[in-house]
């Protein structure tokens, strides 16, 4: 019965006529199921089979009917291949599913990128570790695996249900009652095995899917009134869409005030070039250097003396060597000082080629950008030299 929600979820991929479409094959696919299913139990009350622990009820029917020989063995590996493909069938729709809800807001929007192979590799992924996570929880035992699928099944059966009479109460398309009253009945026999299954199976796993689904729907809850928060502080005009007035101006070019400030370590090639890009904006530049003591603070301004001390220097003294955080509180304090000014951050970064290297250097590049990179007015671009050796 799962497919059938497989195909439900995916009928904007199918071929124009899209609704058209979906609905032969969901007809085809209810038709297969009845005939099958009945033509089982049929089979099953006419020879008598009944449940043992160690055989399934078809690989009986098929001892029945065909032995031990090729036919049997043709039976059960069919099965098995059916059982692959339906276990595929939730690669293929929950990745889609993520994608619908990432369009409308209620899912991260990484859900909506297709991978180099043209699927929902993000999709995929999760699936796979919520798969392997549930399979590793429960030891793999089936028997605790299955009322945690019924339930979750009949869950989704409900939903979906209750979801088409609100469509239909709202929309009041043709034959709008006729539909209220399918999909109502649908919702009620959906509902009483969903209350059966989750009030017999609460102890054996089905407690597993009725606290998950709130928490789910919290949190898809939670993700879309932040995009709503963003959309509203991106918006053109502040308040537009009911959101707080921005903290941050300079949506024109005329109300950007700009100053760099250029972090140096060392005066080495990399600080000299980032140095002479942050020159080449035509704004007000100055140079930040932090000392741990007072004789490293002698040293440098001697070697920015001998440079040429074509720029101001800032030189801060911090005995504690953190350096990090004693710029990051500079820039903040700078920031706060002078609100109408954009501070540029010009960070020299080292850029190595190959990989094994990079675990040789200082990272305070990225540590910095990391951490100014909360603070408003303040933005950070680095001045890569690249090493070739």
């Amino acid at each position: 019965m799962t497919g059938i929600e497989a195909v439900s979820n995916a009928v904007p991929v199918f071929k124009p006529v899209e609704w058209r479409n979906a609905r032969t094959t969901l007809t085809w696919m209810v038709s297969l199921l009845i005939l099958m299913f009945a033509g089982l139990i049929a089979l099953i009350h006419l020879d008598g089979v009944a449940i043992k622990p160690n055989q399934t009820v078809l690989s009986q029917l098929a001892h029945l009917a065909f032995g031990e020989g090729p036919l049997y063995i043709f039976v059960q590996a069919t099965t098995a291949l059916i059982l692959l493909l339906a276990a595929n069938t939730a690669y293929q729709d929950f990745p889609r599913l993520l994608f619908f809800m990432a369009r409308d807001g209620y899912a991260p929007r990484a859900f909506l990128r297709l991978g180099d192979r043209l699927v929902f590799s993000n999709g995929i992924i999760l699936l796979t570790v919520a798969a392997a996570a549930i399979l590793i929880a429960f030891h793999g035992r089936t028997q605790a695996l299955i009322p945690l699928f019924a339930v979750g099944v009949f869950l989704a059966f409900t939903l979906s249900q209750v979801g088409m009479i609100r469509h239909w109460l709202r929309e009041k398309g043709p034959h709008w009652r006729k539909n209220i009253v399918i999909n109502g009945t649908g919702a009620l026999l959906s509902g009483v095995v969903l209350v059966t299954a989750a009030f017999t199976k609460f102890v054996e796993g089905a407690w597993v899917v009725l606290a998950a689904v709130p928490i789910v729907i919290l949190t898809a809850l939670r993700i879309r009134r932040h995009y709503d928060a963003v959309q509203a502080a991106l918006s053109p005009e502040p308040g537009e869409q009911g959101g707080e007035p921005r903290q941050e101006d300079g949506e024109r070019p005329g109300q950007v005030l700009h100053m760099a400030v250029v972090p140096v370590a060392r005066l080495d090639r990399a600080a000299l070039r980032a140095l002479a890009y942050a020159v080449s904006l035509g704004q007000p530049v100055f140079a930040v250097h932090v000392s741990p003591d007072d004789e490293e603070d002698d040293r440098f301004r001697h070697q920015w003396t001998y440079w040429g001390a074509h720029l101001r220097l800032e030189i801060i003294v911090s005995p504690h060597r953190a350096i990090i955080p004693t710029l990051s509180h500079y820039l903040q304090a700078l920031h706060a000082l002078r609100p109408d000014i954009t501070l540029t951050v010009v960070l020299p970064e080292v850029v190595v080629k190959q990989w094994w290297h990079r675990p040789l250097h200082h990272h305070d590049a990225r540590r910095l950008r990391r951490a100014v990179r909360p603070l408003p007015g303040i933005v950070v671009t680095s001045v890569p030299v690249h090493v070739r050796g």
